[in-house]
């Protein structure tokens, strides 16, 4: 379903919770409002939709993808650049992002998965994942 996007900043500097099997309609919510969104927004943590739970969905590619409680593993090539955010007023800010990450999640099957992300897809989910910290850019 469908769900409002969060713009208080109090709200979203709130850290999530890990994220379990109970928490599965959450992802699919997430899933769906970031397909409904998806010609303004490239990704989004579920505190965005109002719940503190550790979830984020990417569009990487057009291939849109569910991740339960992502965790870096490994990070190279550090850079400097602005980013946006359909949560948050405001022209982009700066920070600090990774060309490369290799991550580890729990798919929607709660399965552990592991791939190495560059790029456009790594730096979308370094976003999110600074969102599950309460970290607002």
């Amino acid at each position: 379903m469908v769900k409002e996007i969060i713009h208080d900043p109090f709200m979203l500097s709130l850290k999530s919770a890990p994220a379990g099997k109970e928490d599965l309609p959450t992802a699919a919510d997430l899933l769906d409002t970031l397909k409904a969104n998806k010609e303004i927004c490239a990704g989004m943590a579920a505190n965005m939709i109002g719940v503190q739970k550790c979830i984020i969905a990417i569009n990487d590619g057009g291939n849109f993808k569910v991740m339960l409680n992502p965790h870096i593993l490994k990070q190279s090539e550090p850079f400097e650049t602005k980013e946006g955010c359909l949560s948050l007023a405001g022209e982009p800010r700066a920070c600090k992002r990774y060309k490369k990450i290799k991550l580890q999640w729990l798919n929607e099957k709660l399965q552990t998965r592991t791939q190495t992300f560059e790029g456009w897809s790594a730096q979308i989910i370094q976003h999110e994942i600074d969102h599950c910290n309460g970290v607002l850019i």
